[in-house]
């Protein structure tokens, strides 16, 4: 074929690829919102309308720079769409671009510990290239197409016009092949609308929310009001990583939890312990732990970063500043973190601090877990409540069953746990995050084994120590991801309080919490938020 020939053939070629990388940069969002690709049959206007403009701009220069703005919102409205998408699947809302940034971060790290530092990094690269590739790809399209319209003006004017006036028959009459996809598509606009509002929305909602952050009745209550019905007693605020509802009703993974919680009653029995159970509403979904964490100890609604940061920079009177006020001394056992963590310090005030690098743990990581449930039990009884001490109050994280869920590790004799190299072959016994999460089904199942071993956990913990004044309140932070909770999950967690002395389950008798560690469909619910004022009030002088 000779080149006379050739030449008109790769135009044509180039300029059907320019129409297929805008049209589908212009239904993209569409696609990634309602995860079907009829979303592609649209009549994208706002698209169609900046090639027509772009088709009368006479400067070259000019148009380029225009061509690249329009590129810049196209791409941007996919990301917008994908980070709604991901944060839905993950955290039950969308993305939230007053806080999410702070999210996305934490997200990040969750990938580094599950696929490495490597991987991370190469999924990060792989990102960038692909939304900066976009960008350039969207803008050489608008400008090729831009460049072949300006050449019929008159044919394109009366096009756009045409256009428009069909996506508002359309749009009129609402026809949508896709539910919540309009044929009529204008994703850019309404996408930059919604996070207007959103930032509107959270700007109302702070202001509400440093009002009532501001009122509190309990601060100013002296030492000898607080807290008098555990003094002399060891507590425990135990937060079990996406223990959540699903995980003890409903589902093909509750009955193993409900086993593994029935034979945790009657083990607790034995060794002459009563438990009470509930549910909490918790802030949080999927993730994100510590707005759960804030929450119980604040005694108010964190459920944006936002509001987080605001909390923990001011002094907000919490359970751990109770119990410190009150003659406690004050541990956090947060074994994911590897460094001190300045918030536990000044806002919270625990007075000693415990995490992954200063309890001497020697062992393999699982995943994101850096330190198996067992070892931080076993370390804490150790180093805590065996030796001669003043009565403690510890917030512990148990981590092991938080996602990716695998590898996981199993239960050791406790006279054999030492500086955890016991755990060096188990890593490799398990598949890795990326052979399970092909097969959400999978994923559901080691959601479940990890929930049973984090309570097994617990209760051999339990029967092992020997401190006759313990007192603990265990609870979930939140629900697991959609792929285990399923869409439309509620955000309840279970919560116990678990003791020896029947006084302690006296002073809660009035919540009318039911027996056992497994609350059943009928349990009371709370909204998490509540139950820091009602812990105080019914140990309270």
């Amino acid at each position: 074929m000779t080149a006379s020939r050739v030449r008109p053939v790769r135009s044509a070629l180039a300029t059907t690829a320019a129409i297929v990388v805008l049209f589908a940069a212009a239904t993209a969002p569409g696609v990634i919102a309602s995860g079907s690709v009829l979303a592609l049959v649209r009549i994208p206007l706002v698209s169609v309308l900046a090639l027509a403009a772009l088709a009368f701009v006479p400067w070259r220069s000019l148009r380029r720079i225009l061509a690249a703005v329009v590129a810049l919102v196209l791409v941007a409205a996919t990301v917008s769409a994908a980070l709604d998408r991901v944060f839905t699947a993950t955290v039950g809302r969308p993305f939230d671009p007053v806080s999410g940034w702070t999210e996305l971060v934490d997200g990040y790290g969750v990938v580094q510990d599950s696929a490495g530092t490597v991987g991370a990094l190469l999924l990060l690269l792989l990102v960038a290239v692909l939304t900066v590739g976009a960008v350039l790809a969207v803008t050489a399209s608008l400008l090729r197409l831009a460049q072949l319209l300006a050449r019929r003006r008159r044919a394109t004017a009366l096009g756009a016009a045409a256009v428009t006036a069909g996506w508002l028959v359309v749009a009129l009459v609402g026809a949508q092949l896709v539910p919540g996809q309009p044929v009529a598509a204008a994703d850019p606009l309404p996408t930059a609308a919604a996070r207007v509002a959103q930032v509107e929305a959270a700007g109302r909602d702070q202001a509400i929310f440093a009002r009532e952050a501001t009122t509190d009745p309990y601060a100013g209550l002296p030492a000898s009001q607080l807290l008098t019905g555990l003094r002399g007693k060891d507590v425990i605020v135990a937060f079990v990583e996406s223990y959540g509802q699903v995980a003890v009703q409903g589902t093909s993974f509750s009955p193993g939890v409900d086993t593994v919680l029935r034979n945790g009653n009657a083990q607790l029995a034995a060794r002459g312990y009563s438990e009470r159970s509930a549910f909490l509403d918790s802030p949080t979904f999927g993730g994100v732990s510590w707005l759960a964490h804030s929450t119980l100890q604040t005694g108010l609604w964190i459920d944006s970063q936002q509001k987080y940061d605001q909390i923990t920079s001011g002094d907000r009177f919490t359970l751990a500043t109770a119990f410190r006020k009150a003659g406690w001394d004050t541990v956090s056992d947060v074994p994911s973190d590897t460094k001190p963590w300045p918030v536990g310090t000044d806002f919270y005030r625990f007075g000693k601090q415990l995490n992954a690098k200063n309890v001497g743990y020697q062992g393999p990581t699982f995943s994101y877990a850096r330190v198996p449930d067992q070892y931080t039990l076993a370390h804490f009884d150790r180093t805590v409540l065996e030796e001669p001490h003043a009565p403690v109050m510890a917030e512990i994280d148990l981590v092991s069953s938080h996602t990716p869920w695998t590898p996981l590790p199993k239960l050791v004799p406790w006279n054999a746990v030492g500086d955890g190299s016991v755990y060096d072959p188990q890593p490799a016994e398990g598949l890795s995050p990326g052979v399970v999460w092909q097969d959400p089904a999978h994923v559901q199942q080691l959601y479940g084994q990890s929930v049973q071993y984090s309570l097994g956990s617990l209760f051999s913990f339990l029967t092992e120590t020997h401190d006759p004044n313990l007192v603990l309140v265990v609870l979930g932070d939140h629900q697991p991801a959609t792929v285990v909770s399923g869409e439309g999950a509620n955000h309840e967690v279970p919560v116990s309080v678990i003791a020896k002395d029947p006084a302690v389950m006296e002073r809660i008798a009035s919540w009318k919490w039911e027996p056992g560690m497994l609350p059943s469909p009928s349990a009371p619910v709370w909204r998490m938020d509540a139950f820091r004022n009602r812990f105080l009030d019914a140990f309270g002088g």
